[in-house]
C-alpha cells in the first residue's frame, strides 16, 4: 500500500477546446450535485486522481466530472480547477463555487487563496465583498487597506491597524501601506514605535527593530539603530547607552543570542556591561542562562561553574535537567542528587527524574531508600518505569483503555462529511487538503466521536491520526491499539528472521520514525516506513544483496523493511548493544563515536541520558519503551527492557500486569 503523496506542480495553462468547454460546464454540472455521496471505490479512485490531474493542467473534461457527481470528493476537484489560476479566475464562477460549499474546508482553503489574488489585483471592492474573518496577517493587512482606500475607514480602522503593528515579527509587505497610512492619520506616534520596537528586541529580529524605529527622532532613531547592531554581534559602546531598562533589555537579548554560539564571549561582556547598566538578577540571570546552557550541552569545561553561577530564579525544568546531566556525564553521583532533589515536586515525579533519584540513591549507597522510588517508578509504562520493573522483578504495568462506545456512534460518525472526504482524500495521496477536512470533522466531534474517528482512519491505513488527535484526556494515553498500530506484519517477521532481530524492535523504530506512513519523507531525504536516506539504502543493498531500485522504491513497505532491518543489523554489530546502535540508527557514527569516548563504561541508563543531543537522547528511550509496548502486542509477554537494551533476547520473558487491578 506504498502510497507517494505528492501534488504534481502546475504546469502551463493549455487550452483544447475541451477545457474550454469543461470550465464553462462543470458549475452547472456540480451545482446539482447531492450533498453527500457515498464513499468512492478504487475504481473512482483512479478516476479522480485522473481527474485531478486533468484540471491541474487546465484539462479537465465535461464527461470526467459527469462521472465523479457522487464522488464526495468533488468540491476539491472543483478546487483544483479553479486554484490553478486565480489571478485570472471568473469571479463569478469562484463565488458560486464559495456559495455551493460554504462551511466545507475546500470553501475556506479556495477564499484564502481568492482574497489573496484581489489583494494583488488591489481590486479592494470584491475583496471587501468575499471576505470572511481569517487569520493571516497578510490578508488581514489588505483588508486594511482596502477599507482605506474606498475610502470606508470606520472608527476602529485605527485600532485595527495598531493591532497588526503590534507585533515582534516581520510582517508580509501588504501590511506597508496600511502602517503608512496609519501614519498619515497620526495614529502611529513615538510610543507604538517604541511598543513594537521592544516586542522586537525579544524575539531578537533585528530588522524589525530597525523598521519599527523609522519616523523617530534622528537621536532616538540612531540609538535605536545601535540597539539593533548589538543583536546582531554585541559590541563595547553599549557601556556608553543610557542606563535605563530599554538598554538592559537589549543588552540581555544581544547577550543571550550570543551565548549560543560563544559563551565564553558572552560570559565576557556581561561582566563589563551588567554593572555599566545596571542590569538586575532578571536580566543578568537571562545571559547567565544561555551561558550555562550552551556550555553545558556540548559539556565543556567550566560546565558546573557556570550552572552554579545561573540564579535560582533563572532555573526551569530543561536547565535543572541539564544541571543533573552534566553531574551524571562527570560520575559525581552526589550532586546529580541534590540537582535532582533541587528540581520543582512535579518535575521530579516524573518517572524519568523517579528512575534517576533512585539510582543516584543505590550509587552514593543508600539502596534502601531507592527501593520506594523503583516501585513508584514501576507503575509508568515508559522506558524508566520498565527498568524499575526489572529491578524489582515484577511484571511490566500496563492498563489498556477500552472506553465504552454509544449505540450507533460508529454509524454516525463514518456519515460525518467532512469525515468521509477526509478518509477519500487521504486515500487518493491528497493528504494536505485530508488534514483540513479531517480538522473540519473534529472540530465538531466530542471525546467519544473523536476517538471513533481516529479507529476509523486506522482501518484505513491513515495510522498517524492517532499521533495528532489523541491525548486531550489522559486516559486515551491507555488506547494502545490505536496508538501503536500493527501493519506490515509478515515483512516485519521476515526481515527479523533474516536478520536475526527482534520484531518487536523494528515495528517500534517503524512506529518511531513515521508511525507506519510508507510514503513519509523528511526535510532530509529520509523516506518510506523506516525513513532510510537513498544513500544508507543503497549502500546496503550493495553489502547485502538486497534488492534497492532507486530512491522511489523505498515508498514501497517491503523494500523499505527489509534494507531498514538490515540496516539496524549492521548498527548491532558494530555497536554490540541495541541502545547505541539505536542512537547511530537516529544520530549517525560521528556523534556516537564522541559519546563512547567522552563516557566510556558508563552504565546504559546513564549513557543514554547523557546524550548531548535531545532529539537522540528521546529517540533512544522512545524507541526501547516502544520495542516493550510492540513486544506485548505480537507476544503478550515481552523480553526485559533491561536485556533488550543490550541486544540479548534470550532468556526469560516478562508477564505485563494492571497496578490497579493488583489486590
Amino acid at each position: 500500500m506504498s502510497r507517494a503523496f505528492t501534488i504534481p506542480s502546475s504546469q502551463r495553462r493549455l487550452r483544447p477546446s475541451p477545457g474550454v468547454l469543461a470550465s464553462l460546464l462543470v458549475p452547472l454540472l456540480l451545482a446539482a450535485l447531492p450533498a453527500l455521496a457515498a464513499p468512492a471505490g478504487a475504481q473512482d479512485d483512479a478516476a479522480m486522481k485522473a481527474a485531478l490531474a486533468a484540471a491541474r493542467a487546465g484539462q479537465l473534461a465535461p464527461g470526467q466530472v459527469e462521472a465523479l457527481r457522487a464522488d464526495p470528493r468533488l468540491p476539491w476537484l472543483e478546487f483544483a480547477r479553479l486554484a490553478r489560476d486565480l489571478d485570472r479566475a471568473d469571479a463569478g464562477q469562484v463565488r458560486a463555487f464559495l456559495q455551493r460549499y460554504d462551511g466545507q474546508a475546500a470553501a475556506a482553503s479556495l477564499r484564502s487563496l481568492w482574497l489573496a489574488a484581489l489583494s494583488r489585483r488591489k481590486d479592494w471592492s470584491a475583496l471587501l465583498a468575499d471576505w470572511r474573518p481569517q487569520d493571516d496577517a497578510g490578508l488581514l493587512c489588505a483588508r486594511q487597506d482596502a477599507l482605506q482606500s474606498l475610502g470606508r475607514a470606520g472608527p476602529d480602522w485605527n485600532a485595527q491597524a495598531q493591532a497588526l503593528w503590534r507585533q515582534g515579527k516581520s510582517l508580509p509587505d501588504a501590511c506597508d501601506p496600511v502602517f503608512a497610512a496609519l501614519a498619515a492619520r497620526g495614529a502611529l506616534d513615538d510610543a507604538l514605535r517604541w511598543e513594537r520596537f521592544d516586542l522586537a528586541v525579544a524575539e531578537g529580529d533585528a530588522a524589525v527593530m530597525r523598521t519599527a524605529a523609522r519616523g523617530l527622532p534622528a537621536a532616538a532613531q540612531a540609538l535605536a539603530a545601535d540597539y539593533a547592531a548589538f543583536i546582531q554581534a554585541p559590541h563595547s559602546r553599549a557601556a556608553q547607552w543610557p542606563s535605563d531598562a530599554r538598554s538592559r533589555k537589549v543588552a540581555a537579548a544581544g547577550l543571550a543570542r550570543l551565548a549560543k554560539s560563544d559563551p565564553d564571549g558572552a560570559e565576557r561582556q556581561l561582566a563589563q556591561l551588567a554593572p555599566a547598566l545596571g542590569m538586575d538578577e532578571t536580566e543578568r540571570g537571562r545571559v547567565l542562562y544561555q551561558i550555562a546552557l550552551w556550555t553545558v550541552a556540548s559539556y565543556l569545561p567550566g560546565s558546573a561553574r557556570r550552572l552554579e553561577a545561573v540564579p535560582a530564579s533563572a532555573y526551569d525544568e530543561r536547565l535543572h535537567e541539564w544541571r543533573v546531566r552534566e553531574a551524571m556525564a562527570r560520575g559525581d553521583w552526589k550532586a546529580a542528587l541534590e540537582a535532582l532533589r533541587k528540581m520543582p515536586a512535579k518535575q521530579r515525579e516524573d518517572s524519568r527524574w523517579r528512575w534517576f533519584e533512585a539510582r543516584m540513591l543505590e550509587k552514593t549507597g543508600r539502596a534502601a531508600e531507592a527501593q520506594a522510588l523503583f516501585r513508584q517508578t514501576a507503575a509508568a509504562p515508559t522506558f524508566h518505569g520498565f527498568l524499575a520493573a526489572d529491578r524489582l522483578r515484577q511484571p511490566y504495568a500496563l492498563c489498556p483503555w477500552q472506553p465504552p462506545e454509544g449505540s450507533g456512534l460508529r454509524a454516525d460518525v463514518a456519515r460525518d462529511p467532512a469525515l468521509v472526504r477526509a478518509l477519500a482524500l487521504y486515500r487518493i495521496d491528497q493528504p494536505g487538503w485530508a488534514v483540513r477536512e479531517w480538522s473540519d470533522a473534529l472540530s465538531r466531534f466530542d471525546d467519544a466521536r473523536r476517538r471513533t474517528a481516529v479507529a476509523l482512519a486506522q482501518e484505513q491505513g491513515w495510522f498517524d491520526r492517532a499521533l495528532f488527535s489523541l491525548g486531550k484526556q489522559p486516559d486515551e494515553q491507555r488506547l494502545y491499539a490505536l496508538r501503536f498500530p500493527l501493519h506490515h506484519n509478515a515483512d516485519i517477521r521476515a526481515a527479523a528472521r533474516r536478520h536475526d532481530l527482534d520484531p518487536a524492535w523494528i515495528a517500534a523504530e517503524i512506529r518511531a520514525e513515521s508511525v507506519f506512513n510508507p510514503a513519509a519523507r523528511s526535510p532530509a531525504n529520509a523516506r518510506g516506513l523506516m525513513q532510510l536516506l537513498p544513500g544508507t539504502a543503497a549502500g546496503v543493498s550493495r553489502r547485502t544483496g538486497l534488492a534497492y531500485a532507486g530512491a522511489d522504491s523505498l515508498y514501497d513497505a517491503s523494500t523499505n523493511i527489509a534494507l531498514g532491518s538490515a540496516y539496524l543489523r549492521e548498527m548491532e554489530d558494530k555497536y554490540g548493544a541495541t541502545y547505541v546502535a539505536i542512537a547511530a540508527y537516529n544520530a549517525g557514527p560521528t556523534p556516537v563515536a564522541r559519546w563512547q569516548s567522552q563516557r566510556p563504561g558508563f552504565d546504559p541508563d546513564i549513557w543514554i541520558e547523557t546524550i548531548s543531543y535531545k532529539e537522540t537522547r528521546d529517540y533512544v528511550a522512545r524507541v526501547l519503551a516502544f520495542s516493550v509496548i510492540y513486544d506485548w502486542r505480537l507476544n503478550g509477554d515481552a523480553l526485559p527492557v533491561g536485556e533488550r537494551l543490550l541486544g540479548r533476547t534470550g532468556g526469560a520473558r516478562k508477564a505485563f500486569a494492571c497496578p490497579a487491578a493488583s489486590p
